[in-house]
């Protein structure tokens, strides 16, 4: 019973029952935008304002959980993103269809909020750990999430948005029953601003922590840039139709899952968190390159798996690391303003992705992609390594 009520199993549960939410929604979204017949422009504003929004105002909840605590903010989310999805399953104009994820992107930038949950609750390796939960959050929701869409849709194209508007319902009530408030004293003293730039620049300003904003940004644009283009990839190489794509993604949210949720304190606590950030970019490049010249579904499937693996362990590593180098009182700006940086990312990835592999094929945005891992790679040795001493590096701790 304790553990259900600890703030990392709470954080954990609200955020898988708000990802269910979303993975209902986005395999749907392009169909219900195309009865509207958007032009191309209006299509890709569509599919990046959610993100545009998370770049925005990820790094303001961030600053504001500071000021008035991690559990009001999240709750005034929850409720927004109950909104966003109403408006989803009621929507009877392109316009609506917009202002829909206008709002969920605005209070779907929570998610740093959450992340500052966890560090306030967690030390040393288990920081990473309890990030990696959240990360398992991710894949799990993203695994179970299309397939009630799949099934909710057969009762009617408002059902859907409803599912979703319902689950994120829940996740507000699991938090208003279960989160304790978990922010420090005296992360309110510092006065609250509205622009989220110059928190970014703040951010960027700190030892270490302004080399890892860039490899958010980087690692980011790298892995959405796959995503957007890897149903259509699968589809004209392999001839795989959208259910067997679908259990391809599975396949890769349970490898996720499985990394994140049960590997990833062991591998902190053998070699640090700075050789893993290193491992998962490697990993990531190599997936890359492979998927480019691929041709069996043999390969593929480890290819999968293994850019899986290497964002497993990048992603909640990255986060471990900065929040670890933040003070008690600015976890929220300085995780929110990362938030933000991976969301810059997720509008330039998909962008880019589309048009070079409608160019090139598949060496357009997976080449791009292995030149953006090598380059967070570089960054990484240059700004973590070469400048940390070697017990900095590993701590296993």
């Amino acid at each position: 019973m304790k553990a259900l009520q600890s703030p990392s199993t709470a954080v954990f549960l609200t955020v898988f029952i708000d990802l269910l939410g979303f993975g209902i929604v986005i395999p749907l979204l392009p169909l219900y935008a195309e009865q509207y017949h958007p032009t191309p422009l209006q299509f890709g504003l569509l599919m990046s304002s959610y993100s545009a929004m998370q770049f925005l105002f990820a790094p303001i909840l961030g600053r504001l959980s500071d000021r008035i605590g991690r559990r009001p903010v999240l709750l005034g989310s929850l409720l927004g993103t109950v909104a966003g999805y109403l408006l989803f399953a009621f929507a009877g104009s392109l316009s609506v269809l917009f202002a829909s994820r206008i709002i969920d992107g605005i209070t779907g930038g929570n998610i740093g909020t959450a992340q500052a949950v966890i560090a306030d609750t967690t030390t040393g390796a288990d920081r990473a750990r309890g990030m990696g939960l959240i990360g398992m959050a991710f894949g799990l929701g993203f695994i179970f999430g299309p397939a009630l869409g799949g099934f909710t849709v057969h009762l009617g194209p408002a059902a859907p948005g409803i599912a979703a508007a319902s689950l994120s319902f829940l996740a507000f009530l699991w938090t208003w029953f279960r989160l304790p408030e978990t922010r420090p004293s005296g992360s309110g003293a510092r006065p609250f601003e509205i622009l989220s730039f110059a928190s970014i620049l703040r951010t960027a300003r700190r030892p270490a922590v302004g080399v890892l904003l860039v490899m958010s940004l980087v690692t980011a644009t790298a892995f959405s840039n796959f995503e957007a283009t890897f149903s259509q990839f699968l589809k004209a190489r392999f001839g795989f139709t959208p259910a067997t794509v679908a259990w391809v993604f599975v396949m890769v949210g349970v490898t996720s899952a499985i990394v994140q949720g049960g590997l990833l304190k062991r591998l902190v606590a053998r070699v640090g968190e700075v050789w893993l950030i290193i491992a998962g970019t490697l990993s990531l490049a190599l997936a890359f390159v492979l998927m480019i010249g691929v041709t069996s579904r043999g390969l593929l499937a480890f290819n999968a798996i293994l850019l899986a693996f290497g964002a497993a362990l990048l992603n909640p590593t990255l986060m471990g690391y900065v929040s670890r180098r933040t003070p008690p009182t600015e976890q929220g700006e300085v995780l929110g303003s990362f938030q933000s940086m991976a969301a810059l990312g997720r509008i330039v990835g998909p962008f880019w992705g589309e048009n070079v592999f409608l160019r090139f094929g598949a060496v357009g945005p997976y080449g791009t992609g292995v030149v953006l891992e090598i380059a967070a790679t570089a960054l990484a040795f240059l700004g973590l390594v070469r400048r940390r001493p070697p017990e900095e590096i590993r701590e296993p701790a």
